[in-house]
């Protein structure tokens, strides 16, 4: 198990390494420099020029593209992001702020959608074929053909603007620092109501389907026939035999999907004025803010091989017969 341990770290410093350098380089190819834009609305071109000039000193802009790598890797090393070339507050600081409402919601989305798709996809391949089968697998086709874009902006129109429901506006109301403690936690949950429902769809119609035909698979193996022969309840061969063995799969895809429930977060973030790290990508992005999205980009690496080395080491809690010393 160490040796295994070590051997994914080593591959993750390699990776982590690799996607940096690629999205330096490319940061880099983009039109348009951080001191150009903050120099675009001056309108004596002399002094805008000069301006110009400085700026692109300060922010290390006039050193080779490798120098300024080398410079940001030295930094990242001592653990300093950086200072923001918009606002000149510390990275760090803005992304400790913006980590937690997009975790938040991720992680209420994984909930909600293990929860509701597990005895979805269990009784419909229990009922293969039958009316509650085919009715959910047309309602999960139908919500999993619509982008979650479009479901953020009907549900904006109607629940938000037009029947005036729900917020969906940022992630706390005006007065928030006013109301009681229990004012406060409605206010919040009335607030993740729209988001969350977004994040979720799509991935409960994915898991239902992606459960149901695992399960399927599964309850065609001898050793389930093998179980029913020898008396053991339907409920038991199901939840004890075959969902057990099924588990394996739904493990590699939570963390094969996670990264995509992450870089959903830009577009659904942007349009709630949510603030996550999807929005601050986004608006970072348009500012050509290269430290700012250099950490994002690290940081969300970070947590995708975090979360793809836990899915492999759950491997073997759920099947012991899993080796990690080979």
């Amino acid at each position: 198990m160490l040796s295994y341990i070590l051997r994914r770290l080593a591959t993750g410093l390699v990776t982590l390494f690799g996607i940096s350098v690629i999205s330096f380089f490319i940061i880099q190819l983009v039109p348009g420099d951080p001191a150009q834009i903050q120099t675009s609305q001056i309108a004596d071109a002399a002094v805008s020029e000069r301006v110009y000039q400085q700026l692109r000193e300060l922010y290390g802009l006039d050193k080779p593209i490798p120098v300024q790598y080398a410079n940001w890797v030295g930094k990242l090393v001592v653990g300093d992001l950086g200072s923001s070339f918009h606002d000149g507050r510390r990275v760090s600081a803005k992304i400790g702020e913006a980590l937690w409402p997009t975790l938040s919601v991720a992680l209420l989305s994984f909930m909600l959608t293990l929860i509701i798709s597990t005895p979805i996809g269990i009784y419909s391949a229990l009922r293969q074929g039958g009316g509650f089968d085919r009715s959910v697998s047309t309602g999960l086709y139908m919500l999993y053909s619509v982008p979650n874009y479009v479901a953020g902006m009907l549900l904006i129109l109607y629940l938000g603007v037009k029947w005036d429901l729900l917020p969906f506006r940022g992630m706390r109301s005006d007065g928030y620092d006013e109301m009681t403690t229990l004012g406060q936690m409605w206010d919040l949950a009335q607030h993740y109501v729209l988001i969350t429902f977004c994040f979720t769809f799509g991935n409960l119609a994915y898991y239902s389907r992606f459960i149901r035909q695992n399960l399927l698979e599964v309850v065609r193996q001898d050793y389930i026939r093998t179980a029913r022969a020898k008396g053991l309840g339907e409920r038991s061969v199901v939840l004890k035999h075959a969902f057990t063995n099924s588990l394996i799969p739904l493990i590699s895809l939570i963390g094969l999907t996670f990264p995509f429930v992450l870089s959903g977060s830009v577009i659904l973030e942007y349009m709630f004025n949510w603030p996550g790290l999807g929005r601050l990508y986004f608006e970072s992005v348009l500012q050509r803010d290269y430290p700012t999205i250099m950490a994002l980009n690290f940081i969300t690496a970070l947590l995708v091989l975090g979360i793809t080395f836990i899915a492999d080491l759950t491997y073997g809690l759920v099947d012991p017969r899993i080796s990690y010393e080979k």
